[in-house]
């Protein structure tokens, strides 16, 4: 954290050392990740035998809290019969484990995202599984708690015009089940808090410092968040447990943001500078222990020179929430604390506190108290008297504890902010087309239990597209119409069919067809040297020498010859698809390069088809430019292969090449001499001097 010091001006002891606070704010991100199918958020799939395992944990912990076992059971449910809202799922008995088996479930998730993101290098993964765990707890709770409300409802219409002991209880039960539904999930969600948490400190925490170091510990305390299973940071008794109960509504004078601008006022008063940037004070707020620098909080040492100066600030702090009207509801807030599991939620929280204050809600609590009959007045008696005994030195320990408490909730409330935007940042995928799709396209972030581990050779890291392309198909195709011939069987026996048999041999799939061209890729797996240009090198060779074959045959038979372009491309990444239907249509980069490589400029190929050059490929650069513009070059490909410098690259660290060089003729890309017989001239007095890298 960063120490930024608060200068106090104006006149004090010489030897007095100006209090130091510490910054502190909050940081979520998912750096580094593929974004899901949607484009904005993570697409992440948990274990199908973790998720129903989890729905009945946490159905059974409900029904615990609401004190309904006998009564409504975690049972096997069909949700098509039950015509449950869309979107929700009972919790299931595929796997009748006992409670105490969730624990070692839950870890073993854990433990297994944790060793998912080693092996993907990022600690990214990692948070990412604990964001996706943590809102899929969150998620069954409120679903788990309206699949039993729709069972009960349902059960209790067998009750209907029954007026029998059993029935009214059932319809009581049922009732107070919905009325307390905001208790009984607070009371589950903690249970699932402890769980958590107990897993970290004895399993996550060790394993993750070793694999990564310590850099991102600051992170996780945002899973450690007493209220990350809140919806706003504001449920009462959380608050009260935890750190200390504000007010609620506007007319309350310890509502939160009141106290906000009280501690904002009192640091700025202490700075003698007046108004404090909002960025550094947002910063100091969120460190609990800038409490225990400013007011020792609320047990200053007066033997030492700085618990003198805290001593001071003490009072100073002290008399401004005095001088506000806010310290007796500071107190009452402490003060009611131990009365919450005997009064509530019969009585509610701020009910409670409030009596303690003013006179006439104290006559309203009396009364509700009396009204009940089985609750005893001598517990709230005793902290009226405790309320009355808070002064001098206890009010101000009182008003130093406030400060560090409130400090640690306003940390926890920015961190359950932040923690809140990397929950809607992920996608938990519940359809097996969308999880499909996104596992295509390598988006798929998937945390399996250790037995539904998928080898790692299932994911494409790298592919290679092979097009070749027929010259002058049009051409070709009316020429055997005029014929009275069929063009799609001449093209199927002679180019495609003998094709397609050479696929399995070297590993690759046909990604599209049509009539005068064909695109090959040869994908590369992880943990897998499949050597993917090396075999569409080979292949494309096969491809060029069965059609020569075949040209052969069709000249002896008096019928038009097949030429060809070739084009090898290679992406170091997997390829995108997108869905049609049941089929799958590839998205790459290397599907255009391919095309552009196996092209042929139909005016280059008519300028050279007089000249005698020993390659098949050429390059022309039509206008001098700085760098090479591909709109500038026009390329010649007839019965040859081109690949591209990725290509060529990949290809020189799967096998060793030779460098030799050669002699050629240099092409003249102006307009040519003539010879007396018309045809191109080639310059004899210009050699190019080409290298060529050939295999070992």
């Amino acid at each position: 954290m960063v120490r930024i010091p608060i200068i106090r001006l104006g006149r004090g002891r010489p030897d007095q050392r100006p209090p130091k606070l510490a910054s502190y704010r909050p940081e979520f991100s998912f750096r580094g990740l593929q974004v899901g199918v949607d484009n904005l958020r993570h697409d992440v799939h948990l274990s199908r035998k973790f998720v129903e395992q989890m729905r009945l944990h946490v159905s059974r912990l409900i029904i615990r809290h609401a004190d309904l076992e006998g009564i409504l059971d975690a049972q096997t449910v069909d949700a098509a019969k039950q015509n449950l809202p869309g979107g929700l799922r009972p919790a299931t008995m595929s796997s009748r484990a006992a409670a105490s088996d969730l624990k070692p479930l839950l870890s073993d998730l854990l433990v297994g995202s944790v060793n998912r993101a080693k092996v993907s290098g990022s600690i990214a993964v990692d948070l990412l599984g604990r964001t996706a765990i943590l809102k899929f707890l969150k998620l069954e709770l409120n679903s788990q708690f309206l699949l039993l409300l729709e069972r009960g409802r349902t059960k209790l219409k067998s009750y209907e015009g029954m007026r029998s002991d059993r029935a009214v209880e059932f319809r009581e039960r049922i009732s107070q089940f919905q009325v307390n539904k905001k208790i009984i999930l607070r009371k589950t969600s903690q249970d699932l808090f402890r769980t958590v948490r107990e897993i970290e400190k004895e399993t996550l925490a060790r394993m993750r410092r070793s694999l990564f170091g310590a850099d991102q510990e600051h992170t996780y305390a945002l899973f450690l968040n007493p209220l990350v299973f809140s919806e706003d940071g504001r449920d009462p008794y959380l608050n009260a447990e935890h750190y200390v109960m504000l007010g609620n509504f506007d007319r309350d004078p310890d509502r939160f943001m009141r106290i906000r601008e009280l501690f904002i006022s009192f640091v700025s008063s202490l700075t003698g500078q007046g108004a404090i940037e909002e960025s550094a004070m947002e910063g100091w707020l969120n460190v609990p222990e800038n409490a225990q620098e400013l007011v020792a909080a609320g047990q200053p040492d007066d033997a030492t020179e700085a618990g003198q100066g805290q001593r001071l600030r003490l009072t100073a702090w002290l008399n401004l929430l005095e001088r506000e009207n806010v310290m007796d509801w500071v107190a009452a807030s402490y003060e009611i604390v131990p009365l919450l599991s005997e009064y509530s939620p019969r009585i509610n929280p701020q009910q409670l506190k409030n009596g303690l204050i003013s006179r006439e809600e104290r006559e309203r609590v009396e009364k509700l108290i009396a009204e009940h009959g089985r609750l005893s007045p001598e517990s709230w008696y005793s902290a009226m008297a405790r309320f009355s005994a808070c002064k001098g030195s206890e009010r101000a320990k009182v008003a130093g504890r406030f400060m560090r408490d409130f400090l640690r909730y306003h940390r926890d409330l920015r961190r359950l902010e932040a923690l809140s935007s990397g929950l809607d940042a992920v996608n938990l995928i519940g359809s097996d087309r969308i999880q499909e799709l996104s596992a295509m396209n390598g988006t798929l972030y998937e945390f399996l239990l250790a037995e539904e581990q998928k080898p790692a050779s299932d994911k494409i890291s790298r592919h290679v597209i092979i097009k070749a392309d027929v010259r002058d198909s049009t051409k070709l195709t009316r020429m055997l119409l005029e014929r009275g011939m069929n063009p799609a069987s001449y093209f199927s026996l002679n180019f495609y069919d003998p094709v397609n048999k050479l696929l399995a041999k070297y590993e690759a799939t046909k990604v599209f067809a049509e009539g005068d061209a064909l695109i090959l890729a040869l994908l590369e797996h992880d943990g897998k040297a499949s050597l993917p240009v090396s075999r569409a090198c080979v292949l494309a060779r096969e491809i060029i020498e069965i059609v020569r074959g075949y040209n052969h045959l069709l000249q002896r038979a008096g019928l038009p010859s097949l030429e060809l372009g070739i084009g090898i491309s290679f992406q170091d990444s997997p390829p995108m698809y997108l869905m049609d239907g049941d089929r799958q249509i590839m998205i790459s980069d290397a599907l255009n390069e391919s095309d552009r490589l196996s092209s042929c400029n139909k005016r280059v190929r008519k300028m050279l088809s007089a000249v005698d050059t020993p390659f098949n490929v050429h390059a022309f650069q039509t206008a001098e430019v700085q760098e090479s513009d591909e709109d500038l070059i026009v390329k010649y490909n007839l019965n040859g292969i081109k690949m591209s410098e990725a290509a060529f690259a990949r290809l020189q660290q799967e096998m060793s090449t030779l460098s030799s060089f050669a002699s050629e003729p240099r092409l003249q890309t102006a307009r040519p001499k003539r010879n007396q017989h018309n045809r191109p001239q080639i310059d004899r007095s210009a050699i190019l001097q080409c290298r060529l890298e050939m295999p070992l």
